[in-house]
C-alpha cells in the first residue's frame, strides 16, 4: 500500500508540475502506462469509486476466511491439549485465525458497509420505501452480526461463533443478492 501511495504522489506531483505547459497525458503518454501499472499492483479494492464491484467474490472470501478460522479452531484446541504443547505453532495459529477474523470485518466494513450498500434514495414512497428500508435495515442488521461474530471468534475457539458467524453471512448473501429473508 506504501508503494501505491508514493507512487501516486509522484503522477500527483508531476501533473501538477506539468500543468500549463502542454504536456498530453494521453493513452499512450508515460502517465497513462504507470497508472495502468499501479492499478495492476494495488490489490486493495478503491473507494474512488471507480465502479468496478466483485460482490459474490466478497462473499466467497468471507466463506473462505470462515473455513480458515474454523481450521484455526481445531488447530489450537489440538495444540493446547498436546502433553507438551508446541507453543510457537499455537502462536501461530491463534495470530492467523485473528488475521482472518479481522479480514471478515474489513470486508464487510470497507467494503461492503462503505462502498456497496446505500440508504434508500429519497423521493420513495409507500411500499417502495418500506421494502427499501427493510432491504437496507436487514443488510446492516447482518453486516453488524458478521462483525461482531467475527470478533467473537477472535476471542475464542468456541466453535458455536463460527457457526453464528456462517448463518449472519447467509442471511447477508441471501439479502445482498435478493433482497430478502426467509
Amino acid at each position: 500500500m506504501t508503494r501505491l501511495f508514493y507512487t501516486t504522489l509522484i503522477i500527483s506531483l508531476l501533473a501538477v508540475l506539468s500543468y500549463g505547459q502542454g504536456v498530453s497525458f494521453g493513452e499512450g503518454s508515460d502517465i497513462s502506462r504507470i497508472e495502468a501499472q499501479i492499478t495492476a499492483l494495488d490489490e486493495d479494492h478503491c473507494e474512488i469509486p471507480c465502479g468496478i464491484y466483485g460482490d459474490s467474490l466478497r462473499i466467497s472470501l468471507m466463506k473462505e476466511h470462515i473455513k480458515t478460522i474454523e481450521k484455526g479452531m481445531a488447530q489450537i484446541t489440538e495444540l493446547s491439549s498436546a502433553a507438551k504443547p508446541n507453543y510457537n505453532q499455537l502462536v501461530r495459529w491463534v495470530m492467523n485465525k485473528e488475521h482472518h477474523a479481522t479480514e471478515i470485518q474489513t470486508i464487510a466494513s470497507q467494503y461492503f458497509m462503505h462502498q456497496r450498500v446505500k440508504m434508500p434514495k429519497a423521493g420513495l414512497s409507500g411500499k417502495e420505501k418500506t421494502a427499501a428500508m427493510e432491504k437496507y435495515n436487514g443488510l446492516l442488521h447482518n453486516l453488524h452480526a458478521i462483525q461482531v461474530y467475527a470478533m467473537k471468534c477472535k476471542q475464542s475457539t468456541d466453535q458455536g461463533n463460527v457457526d453464528k458467524l456462517q448463518a449472519a453471512l447467509k442471511k447477508f448473501d441471501h439479502w445482498y443478492f435478493h433482497g430478502h429473508s426467509h
